[in-house]
Formats: C-alpha cells, structure tokens, sequence
C-alpha cells in the first residue's frame, strides 16, 4: 500500500516548488540589496525550500521591475 507522507515531496508538487524556489532565487539576485543579504536569502530558500519560498514571497527583496 502506497502511504502519502505529508513531507514526501516527488512528481508535480516536487517540480511545482523547484520552479517556484527558481523563480525566487532569481528575483533575489536582481535586487538591489547587499550580496551578504542576497546569500542570505538564497541559502534559506535552498535549505529550507517551503518555508524559504513563503519567507521570501512575504519579506524578501524583488527584482526591480522593468518599465516601458
């Protein structure tokens, strides 16, 4: 029998927060705020993927944004 853990993380939700945590780290390198800061951020996103991503998505540095 196949037991669903609630930390087992493959196939889609896997991919769905690998692309997410992508997305974050590369709005963090685009920002304007100090490398330490940029470390920072990316070495919590890349250890502690879930948790980083709502961190970052709620307190972190954006990419400054393009305007036309």
């Amino acid at each position: 029998m196949n037991q669903l853990s609630m930390f087992e993380l493959s196939g889609f939700g896997g991919l769905l927060i690998l692309a997410l945590d992508l997305w974050a780290i590369i709005s963090v390198f685009g920002s304007t705020v100090s490398t330490g800061k940029k470390v920072l951020w990316t070495l919590l996103i890349i250890f502690l993927p879930i948790i980083g991503f709502i961190a970052w998505f709620f307190l972190g540095p954006r990419a400054a944004q393009r305007r036309v």
